[in-house]
């Protein structure tokens, strides 16, 4: 059974999508937000988070700090439920998935079910080593010059796509296909906040790994060398 953890800050209907949920085959944890939530994450396992958008807003900057850590830590899918007037955070934020309100059950279990298998099925690829840079896909992690790197799950998936594909151009609208789906609501400016991300994560200096190819999109150079 799938453990979902639920944060909002609206009691009655997180108590209602909840009880929802279990009736749908998932185990599920409704937390309000606030320091209950980090000893709850700390406590269980998950399998997937879902975080109310338009009531944890309210909290400001520490719930948005507490979201981030949560996707450091762990390559944990995270789903936001939105309304209309919310729909924008989407954009800012590094969500495997979103669902616009009134929520319905079905499509709601169809796209927790759809992130737990994208961050849960078997990799067996050999380790990717590209200069200083190693990525295992089967721990999921990255390092620079033996330094682990703390990557968020989509900005792992695109550093993993390209880097398996050296030297091949990808598209944005490609990229968008590959990481976030056809359906997804975003477009190429999701690409490029992701690639500028992940540049800041993996580059500096004495390393480039990632090309921008004008008009068209990027590459994973050969090497990662900056000269």
């Amino acid at each position: 059974m799938n453990n979902i953890l639920l944060v909002s800050n609206e009691v009655d209907r997180v108590r209602d999508l909840s009880a929802g949920l279990s009736r749908m085959g998932f185990s599920c944890t409704a937390c309000i937000y606030a320091d209950d939530v980090i000893q709850q994450d700390a406590r269980q396992l998950f399998n997937a988070v879902l975080i109310d958008i338009s009531s944890i807003s309210t909290y400001g900057d520490s719930a948005w700090k507490w979201f981030r850590k949560l996707k450091l830590r762990r390559l944990l899918p995270v789903i936001a439920l939105v309304s209309s007037s919310t729909l924008h955070l989407v954009l800012e934020q590094d969500f495997e998935d979103f669902i616009i309100k009134p929520w319905n059950l079905d499509e709601l279990s169809a796209r927790i079910r759809r992130a737990i298998s994208e961050t849960t099925k078997p990799d067996r690829d050999l380790v990717i080593k590209v200069g200083d840079l190693t990525i295992d896909p089967v721990r999921c992690e990255v390092e620079l010059s033996g330094r682990l790197l703390a990557l968020t799950f989509k900005e792992y998936e695109l550093l993993k796509l390209l880097a398996t594909n050296k030297g091949k151009v990808f598209t944005r609208e490609s990229l968008l296909n590959e990481i976030w789906g056809y359906d997804y609501y975003g477009g190429d400016r999701t690409v490029d906040v992701h690639i500028r991300r992940l540049r800041s994560k993996i580059e500096d200096p004495a390393h480039s790994f990632i090309e921008t190819v004008r008009n068209i999109g990027y590459k994973f150079k050969e090497t990662g060398s900056s000269d």
